[in-house]
């Protein structure tokens, strides 16, 4: 038997993708909805997780460093010019795609998770990230992967 909980959130922000031909080489913005899944072997004290502090700490992560901000590649010429006007950038490993921000979060939940009361062998599972109601990609974890 498996438990699982998932934590669902969205946010606000704008990205550029000019390492591919076509329209998303400009800059432009998405509505992003994110879903992080926490899967579990057994529960401890009947938890996955500490659901508030788990989802507290994911929205507020999110809140902070990507909504209402521009995700660019690291190698972006934009990084500069934006942060310069006082605009708020996050770099993303490789280039702001949606492949690449799932793989963020579920960095970004794995080490939130560690520092929580959790049930053994809980992980993170599976982060599904959308940025337009037909355009998602997903994280999934190994068998393997615990914290």
């Amino acid at each position: 038997m498996t438990y699982a909980v998932t934590i669902r959130h969205n946010f606000e922000t704008a990205h550029r993708l000019p390492h591919l031909l076509g329209k998303c080489i400009s800059l432009h913005g998405h509505s992003w909805w994110a879903e992080i899944t926490v899967r579990a072997p057994d529960l401890s004290d009947g938890l996955v997780v500490e659901f508030a502090p788990f989802k507290k700490r994911l929205r507020s992560w999110i809140d902070e460093h990507l909504d209402h901000g521009t995700m660019l590649g690291p190698e972006d010429p934009l990084v500069p010019v934006l942060r310069s006007h006082g605009v708020k950038v996050f770099e993303v490993p490789g280039w702001p795609t949606v492949e690449n921000v799932a793989a963020l979060l579920a960095g970004m939940a794995s080490r939130t998770l560690a520092d929580l009361r959790h049930a053994p062998g809980a992980r993170v599972a599976l982060v599904r990230v959308r940025e337009t109601h037909v355009n998602s990609a997903a994280w999934q974890a190994d068998h393997e992967a615990a914290v």
